[in-house]
């Protein structure tokens, strides 16, 4: 690593974490590469960012193409705003129909909860204990319980449901919603932010029911499970679910530009235009909207291939981790391509992760207990055992 890149890194740029030992350079396939030209798997790509892999010739040539303009006044018409709109409508489940430009999953998920109080006329909100949606005060507020709690009793009250999401999280759900006071349920699918956390298909078939029931909107958060992360095109596939607002980013851009939206039904779209119209300066900007067209070009284009590998893959990888010998007992959750391991015991993690880094697998462990890899959707298998070579290496 640059001998002063540690000390610049400390003084100027503001992280809420310490940064990972890694000086990355480039990125290639599976692989981000440092500044010696060392390749490194990468079984996260981002956490859920790089579905297709970094460095994508398709995408990037359709990018390099690009003459459109610089910038677009959020209040002009522009053709490609319309057409990554139709394609949303077009690809999303139910009959989401309506998009909102946003930068990024924050600004999704915040769009997504004005949204819902403008048309409930509800200020409260259930969502899943330890979950993750945006690091803004709103977005925190529906987050893991310790996240800022300090400032929460300034925000929009939160109920959590904890897990298991089964049938008797369900009656907590009902007992919250029975009130009427709840503008929303906000959830992953496939709880990606929890180490890959599977609701039951009881519970999501009843949170369907009740939230329609008693006057509640149901918000899917797929920026992170979206794109084929959990083997469907999106998580919400897998239960027939049909929200009434859909948040995208990461794997929506693909990494290739920066770029969220928030999709919902014309109903709920009607009551934002008469009580808030959001504003983003650079909500879908030019650029961005061409490397998510081209993104979303590709994925959808070779969608068979992608789908049909990493059903093969979610095979190897259960496999091989199944039959690694941790020591610590370990439980496995695996939904297309999103894998979460806990451990049980503390800190064994941070352990892992320390290791597998020194050999050229980083990843960050999501807690002290729990692993996840997110590795590219079209990963080899080549590619893969490499990866998971290094973990048992190091077990």
């Amino acid at each position: 690593m640059h001998m002063n890149i540690k000390a610049r890194d400390k003084k100027f740029l503001g992280r809420g974490f310490s940064p990972e030992d890694l000086h990355m350079t480039g990125s290639k396939d599976s692989y981000v590469i440092d500044a010696r030209g060392k390749q490194h798997t990468d079984f996260l790509m981002g956490w859920c960012v790089g579905n297709i892999g970094w460095g994508n010739k398709e995408v990037r040539k359709r990018i390099a193409k690009f003459t459109g303009p610089e910038y677009v006044n959020p209040g002009f018409y522009y053709e490609p705003w319309v057409e990554l709109s139709e394609l949303l409508a077009k690809i999303t489940p139910g009959k989401l129909t309506k998009s909102f430009r946003a930068t990024g999953g924050t600004e999704a998920v915040e769009i997504a909860l004005q949204a819902a109080m403008a048309h409930t006329k509800r200020h409260k909100f259930v969502s899943i204990e330890g979950g993750y949606h945006g690091h803004s005060l709103a977005a925190l507020s529906i987050g893991a319980s310790e996240y800022g709690a300090w400032y929460k009793k300034f925000l929009p009250p939160s109920h959590k449901l904890k897990f298991p999401l089964d049938d008797r999280a369900a009656d907590d759900l009902e007992q919250v919603l029975r009130t009427k006071e709840v503008a929303a349920l906000i959830m992953e699918p496939i709880v990606c932010n929890v180490g890959v956390g599977i609701p039951t298909k009881e519970f999501m078939r009843r949170a369907q029911v009740l939230c329609k029931k008693y006057g509640t909107l149901f918000i899917a958060d797929e920026v992170a499970c979206g794109f084929g992360r959990t083997g469907k095109l999106f998580a919400s596939e897998h239960y027939g679910l049909k929200p009434d607002i859909l948040c995208l980013a990461k794997g929506l851009t693909g990494g290739y530009g920066a770029l969220g939206a928030t999709i919902m039904t014309d109903e709920v779209a009607k009551s934002m235009a008469f009580e808030f119209s959001f504003y983003s300066t650079f909500g879908w900007q030019p650029l961005a909207v061409e490397a998510t067209l081209a993104n979303l070009g590709y994925l959808t284009k070779h969608w068979g291939k992608i789908e049909s590998n990493v059903k093969q893959m979610e095979k190897y990888f259960r496999d091989r981790l199944s039959a690694m010998p941790f020591k610590s007992p370990a439980i496995i959750r695996i939904k297309g391509l999103a894998i979460g391991i806990e451990f049980e015991k503390a800190g064994y993690a941070v352990e892992l992760s320390d290791k597998a880094r020194k050999k050229g697998l980083p990843f960050a462990p999501f807690t002290d207990r729990i692993i996840v890899f997110f590795p590219a959707l079209n990963i080899s298998k080549k590619v893969a055992k490499q990866g998971l070579d290094i973990l048992e290496s190091v077990i």
